[in-house]
């Protein structure tokens, strides 16, 4: 279910929270985007050739380095009018609270003066709309063990709420940051 409309060209950075390794399809299959994610993803079974098909962006999570090149490579992008798309909060979470967002990335979006557009995602359960937790991977489950948790789950629906693109109104990157971890928790309530 999508709700919200959200532009289709760019540049734009989205950037949402991050419950499972779903996040990527769903998102790419509401609005396609460019994601920055982790390195290790690109060695995931099967889904790591997905998202790398995509033109996912890898960086060395832990890396300063890297997070500077990356910052860099994001706003070149962003400037040839690319859609972005991170998970600030840079892990995976049980999807009932958010995890502080980290600023690094928004860093990109005031190089390039692109618009940031916060989206939330939720599954739930498509017959009471609870809250649904299978496809939710945190803590020491396996991929493998969250895919099958997933595929044996009835009634799993994903909701992706669009907010409003904002531009950066010389905000710094923290405060930036933090405004779009309120207006994300805004969109999951």
């Amino acid at each position: 279910v999508v709700r919200g409309e959200p532009p289709t060209s760019g540049p734009l950075l989205v950037v949402a929270n991050h419950m499972s390794w779903l996040d990527i399809l769903v998102m790419n299959a509401a609005q396609p985007a460019r994601f920055v994610s982790k390195s290790d993803a690109k060695r995931w079974p099967l889904l790591g050739s997905l998202i790398t098909g995509a033109g996912t962006l890898y960086i060395e999570r832990g890396n300063r380095r890297d997070a500077m090149r990356m910052v860099h490579h994001m706003a070149e992008r962003l400037r040839e009018r690319d859609i972005l798309a991170i998970f600030p909060e840079g892990t995976t979470g049980d999807g009932r609270a958010l995890l502080p967002f980290h600023a690094n990335l928004f860093q990109a979006a005031i190089s390039a003066n692109a618009p940031i557009l916060p989206v939330a995602l939720r599954f739930i359960d498509s017959r009471t709309g609870a809250p649904h937790d299978a496809p939710v991977f945190v803590g020491d489950t396996t991929l493998l063990a969250s895919i099958w948790a997933t595929l044996r789950a009835d009634g799993v629906q994903v909701v992706v709420r669009y907010g409003e693109p904002q531009m950066p109104q010389g905000r710094d990157r923290r405060a930036w940051a933090r405004d779009m971890q309120d207006e994300v928790a805004r969109l999951l309530g």
